[in-house]
């Protein structure tokens, strides 16, 4: 109380707007609400959405919680044609569509060859992390890719392109997701854990460290993987066990 005075007072506000002013403090480094920031600031050019379904809904509401104008969504069911999707204009279909090169837009597709087929396109490839997932800030995500909300991607772990982490799924430290893959919500990998291109790891499913799922496999809803899965295969249960093979 001895050093109270008005010109304390002065000089800490002082000190506080020059913190603020210099960018220092404000931020903790990590914070999970910082690609929210990041995201907002790429550009103000327009999205174009690709896809109406459902899982277009949780793709579009991610790249509006991070800031993003999507000014028309597109879709090859002529049913959708004409509706909106969460107030965005469904405009017409995908394929035929006179895309500018390099036209900025995102995959909201939840087929993962589809996908696939579809960044063959001319397009600039934006994908978004929800202000509500938490991504270390050494993860690194490649075009097109979205991390839903409740996600946790741990320190040193790659994202290829155009993948799905969806709701609630956990990716541990020192992963590699192929490009594709899909983490369906809930999904969980330990740490080291290694995903194909193309991989869909269904609903509730658990992947112990250090597991390899090939490309182009599918793992059931709330199996538990204890050992490599081989590409291109289908695997379900606790333990999970090959029960078939996805089609080439």
């Amino acid at each position: 109380m001895e050093r109270c005075s008005l010109g304390l007072d002065l000089s800490i506000l002082a000190r506080t707007v020059a913190l603020v002013l210099r960018g220092e403090g404000v931020s903790a480094e990590g914070h999970a609400t910082m690609p929210r920031f990041r995201e907002a600031a790429m550009g103000s050019e327009p999205i174009v959405l690709l896809g109406a379904g459902g899982h277009a809904k949780v793709v579009l509401a991610t790249l509006t919680a991070c800031g993003h104008d999507v000014s028309e969504v597109l879709d090859d069911d002529p049913a959708r044609h004409g509706s909106t999707l969460l107030g965005r204009p469904v405009t017409g279909p995908i394929a035929g569509h006179a895309f500018r090169p390099g036209q900025v837009a995102t995959l909201a597709i939840g087929s993962n060859r589809v996908r696939r087929d579809l960044t063959a396109l001319d397009l600039a490839w934006v994908g978004a992390v929800h202000p509500a997932a938490t991504v270390h800030e050494t993860v690194t995500l490649g075009a097109g890719t979205v991390v839903f909300a409740g996600a946790v991607v741990q320190p040193d772990t790659a994202l290829g392109g155009h993948v799905i982490v969806n709701t609630a799924a956990t990716v541990d430290h020192d992963c590699r997701i192929g490009d594709w893959a899909h983490l369906a919500p809930g999904c969980h990998l330990a740490g080291g854990v290694r995903v194909g291109e193309g991989a869909l790891l269904g609903i509730g499913c658990a992947v112990i460290p250090g597991v390899t799922i090939g490309a182009w496999a599918t793992v059931g809803a709330g199996a538990v993987v204890l050992e490599d899965v081989p590409p291109g295969s289908v695997v379900t249960g606790v333990p999970a066990r090959p029960v078939g093979e996805e089609r080439p």
